[in-house]
């Protein structure tokens, strides 16, 4: 399956590679016609390759309180840190770096209604760079989980990719593992939740969007919450009674 994000671009290389393939036809010597053809072939590939969209299926415990990894990547770093956003508080960052070999698509890492959805212009620093996440072109969600907790979620984009796109607006309900967009050629994800939220993930780690479970959400204290339940840990699946064994 392929990312409908990358059709414009796909069309474009394919054109590319056609016409690269066409002169290699008038080209009498294999010294040129050799690497234009390897070119065309190469350049296709990678393209249909990059913008590859697999379906996604959650582990057969998930329930709908688990947070899932919003991208593919690699764990970059887990900090605490002020979120003075949305959450407006403490606030714990995981940064996930995507490279170039990584799938691009995007995917919601918990159900609850999109509260905040802002686009802002930036620089284009390396993905990996610590002011990247505040400095860098980004989309920025923040999501009210159904229990009451809140959580903030960044597509930022880095030195290579240039391109941005999202299809969620405020008030839109969205679903745990659900495909909202794709950061073009090299980025970076940004999960950000309250400190209460207890995380299983650690840095260096791979992960997969919609697949990788990075904690649980009825950890975190919400006005949904009575103070005296008792905080359920990552592997108990039965603090919720509804687990999910598809993803949207």
């Amino acid at each position: 399956m392929i990312a409908r994000e990358g059709y414009t671009i796909i069309a474009i290389v394919a054109g590319l590679a056609l016409l690269l393939v066409v002169g290699a036809a008038w080209v009498g010597s294999w010294l040129w016609r050799g690497p234009m053809l390897a070119l065309a072939v190469g350049g296709l590939a990678f393209t249909l390759f990059f913008f590859r969209d697999p379906e996604r299926t959650p582990p057969p415990d998930a329930c709908t309180d688990d947070l899932l990894a919003p991208a593919d990547g690699r764990v970059v770093e887990i900090v605490d840190e002020e979120e003075p956003l949305y959450l407006k508080g403490p606030a714990q960052r995981i940064s996930i770096f995507l490279s170039p070999l990584d799938v691009h698509v995007n995917r919601v890492p918990v159900r609850g209604v999109i509260e905040h959805a802002k686009y802002r212009p930036g620089d284009y620093l390396v993905a990996w760079h610590p002011k990247a996440s505040d400095k860098n072109e980004r989309s920025e969600f923040g999501l009210r989980h159904p229990n009451g907790t809140k959580l903030l979620f960044k597509q930022i984009a880095g030195a290579v990719a240039r391109r941005i796109e999202y299809g969620l607006e405020e008030g839109d309900t969205v679903e745990t593992g659900q495909r909202f967009g794709i950061v073009k050629f090299g980025s970076r994800m940004d999960l950000l939740v309250p400190p209460s939220v207890d995380l299983n993930v650690n840095e260096g780690q791979t992960v997969r969007a919609g697949t990788t479970v990075l904690g649980r959400l009825s950890n975190a204290e919400s006005p949904a919450a009575s103070p005296s339940r008792p905080a359920a840990t990552v592997s108990d699946t039965s603090a919720s009674p509804s687990c999910r064994s598809s993803a949207s």
